[in-house]
């Protein structure tokens, strides 16, 4: 989305968001959206993390499952 944007057109949208949320609040926005990217990212590593363990704990049990119905 963003790569379709050229020089002018970023120029422009550079300048609108300036003109809505002013010149001194851009960092601290700038800071939030960062801050709440990292958090997003760090939600998608331990989900993955957690259904990687319920996949392998699961597989356990049913193996488990297996030798007793086998004994």
């Amino acid at each position: 989305m963003f790569a379709e944007l050229l020089g002018q057109d970023m120029l422009i949208l550079v300048v609108v968001i300036v003109v809505i949320f002013g010149a001194s609040r851009l960092p601290k926005i700038a800071r939030s959206v960062g801050q709440a990217k990292g958090e997003f990212e760090k939600g998608l590593k331990d989900g993955a993390a957690q259904s990687k363990d319920t996949a392998t704990e699961t597989k356990d049990t049913n193996s488990e499952s297996k030798d007793q119905a086998q004994s």
